[in-house]
């Protein structure tokens, strides 16, 4: 393990000296003021969190040149790191404080681990496919994120013994809402997940009011499937 965290070290010194001669910095503030801004997304803490999170260094090295497009990109296992505009809204609808404990269900690149890092106290992310949880682990951990804890397993269940939490976000899309991580919700808290069927899906952010679940329906989107273990849809 000691090795491979520092064969990541290593990588990521390298993938600075490369980046100053492609401006991914550039690149970066281009995408904020272009596919966020002028796009509507106002929180100055998350356009911050867009700016200052290295996008690049979240994907396949082969793809890094592509990592500041308006849209997803292939990571590997079937799974996509997400468009920055779906980031960025999804992260701007749960309104996130400081003090504030989120939980994250499909880790995927660490990205999006990354920019809730960078907003709230602590965030506790997991993964079901045991090669992303371990990369995006030891990606995160090289970064500096200490406050970001990655499990690998089935999210369907939430992580209970660190619940409740003040905000929920989910990268997979199940068919229905998972009771649990209603259960899981604070008083107050945000729920956001892609909810319905292949080619049929839609962000619904719920909010708990008095114990009981209020929903709202947001952008139509396309994420990849909420699975179990042996790889059957939620």
């Amino acid at each position: 393990m000691l090795v491979k965290k520092l064969l990541l070290l290593c990588s990521l010194l390298l993938v600075s000296v490369i980046s100053i001669g492609q401006n991914f910095d550039k690149l970066r503030e281009k995408m904020v003021k272009e596919q966020l801004e002028d796009r509507g997304i106002k929180s100055p803490d998350v356009l911050h969190a867009m700016r200052t999170v290295e996008r690049h260094l979240f994907v396949p090295t082969s793809r890094r040149t592509y990592a500041y497009e308006d849209g997803p990109q292939p990571i590997g296992e079937g799974q996509t790191i997400s468009q920055p505009y779906i980031v960025a809204f999804m992260t701007e609808a749960l309104q996130l404080r400081p003090t504030d404990l989120v939980l994250e269900i499909g880790t995927g690149s660490g990205y999006q681990a990354a920019i809730l890092g960078k907003l709230c106290r602590e965030v506790y992310t997991i993964e079901i496919v045991p090669s992303l949880g371990q990369h995006s682990d030891s990606l995160l951990h090289a970064l500096g994120f200490s406050n970001i804890h990655v499990r690998v397993g089935d999210g369907y269940a939430g992580w209970p013994e660190m619940a409740p939490f003040d905000a929920i976000i989910v990268t997979c899309s199940p068919s229905q809402i998972p009771l649990p991580l209603q259960d899981q919700l604070k008083e107050g808290g945000r729920l956001i997940i892609p909810v319905g069927d292949k080619g049929i899906q839609h962000l619904v952010l719920l909010t708990k009011q008095k114990g009981k679940i209020k929903q709202q329906r947001k952008l139509a989107v396309l994420f990849v499937p909420m699975k179990d273990k042996d790889g059957k849809r939620y």
